[in-house]
């Protein structure tokens, strides 16, 4: 048997399908695998394991590892609002749930520095985030989500007191983070048009955002701001969404509108852009969120209604599967 042979053969078999070629000359054996697919803990791992596999043949003096990756062809789609308490979080969270369920590979950047809530709202409240060096280590959700926050990077109720500089430092870090295999990142931006939005402009370029609003006149002159920063920044508008969107008494079981009805598909109509649909104004959606389970993870009659949204966010990104 030729040392090379005896190399290949010391290859575990549950890793050969990853290694495109192996070579030995002079004692030196070099392998060239593929970690296309693998997040950086686990390309490291790969690499330990062949070194160990290999360093153990007979006249293997020096094992050298090449790693090889494909850059993931990932898109960032921006979830804003004018103004804060339209359900931008919850809308998130539900978008990216209801993705992974069809099998895109969904990691949610909570970029609200100063009122992060995914950490809750995904069951991962009590989860401090790892790091590798410099780079954050995603948590993984049992949803099949990945997130990153603020939020579980400083302590409970501590106030972050931070300029423009550092906010852009911290929504880099987020952002750069070791997000693996992941297709697509959906970002929580705070409301409003400030520091973090245009920090996530220039140096991320969304493929599209996704504004929510509720149907009250006030709300709607603060998203339409909000789209024309987009517009501006040229990230096309996917659509807008209308939450708290009536109101279905459990006692009597009448429907009133609290907020208003239907102004946000007419401001959509007027300003030419498409409107994804409304989400209503639900108990159950709350107490189901405040519990770190969203409504699309559990197939509820409310869960329905993310589900038609991320379906059209879906299409718009050429990612419809399942």
């Amino acid at each position: 048997m030729s040392s090379e042979t005896a190399v290949k053969e010391a290859i575990p078999a549950e890793l050969s399908g990853m290694v495109r070629s192996v070579k030995f000359a002079d004692g030196v054996a070099t392998i060239i695998a593929d970690a296309g697919s693998l997040g950086r803990s686990a390309a490291a791992q790969l690499q330990k394991e062949l070194e160990e596999a290999v360093g153990s043949v007979a006249g293997v003096e020096e094992v050298r590892v090449a790693l090889m990756a494909d850059k993931v062809a990932r898109q960032v789609i921006a979830v804003g609002s004018g103004k804060g308490g339209v359900g931008k979080s919850t809308l998130t969270t539900n978008l990216a749930v209801a993705l992974a369920k069809k099998g895109v590979k969904v990691g949610v950047v909570d970029a609200d520095i100063y009122g992060p809530s995914q950490p809750l709202l995904l069951g991962v409240a009590n989860e401090k985030v790892r790091a590798e060096g410099k780079t954050l280590i995603p948590t993984q959700t049992e949803f099949g989500v990945k997130v990153l926050s603020m939020g579980q990077l400083i302590e409970p109720g501590k106030a972050i007191a931070w300029r423009g500089p550092m906010v852009g430092q911290a929504l880099a870090q987020l952002m750069e983070a070791d997000w693996g295999d992941t297709e697509l990142l959906i970002v929580d931006l705070p409301p409003g048009t400030g520091d973090v939005q245009l920090t996530m402009l220039q140096k991320f370029k969304p493929a599209g955002a996704v504004v929510v609003s509720t149907p009250q006149d006030l709300a709607l002159i603060d998203a339409t701001r909000a789209m024309d920063l987009f517009r501006q920044a040229q990230v096309p508008i996917v659509g807008l969404v209308e939450n708290m969107a009536g109101y279905l008494c459990p006692e009597c079981g009448t429907l009133s509108n609290p907020f208003g009805q239907g102004g946000t598909e007419a401001a959509a109509q007027s300003m030419g852009v498409p409107f994804l649909g409304r989400v209503p104004l639900a108990m159950e959606i709350r107490v189901a969120s405040d519990t770190g389970q969203p409504p699309t993870a559990n197939d509820t009659q409310y869960g329905a209604h993310f589900v038609g949204i991320a379906e059209q966010l879906a299409g718009f990104l050429g990612m419809a599967k399942g």
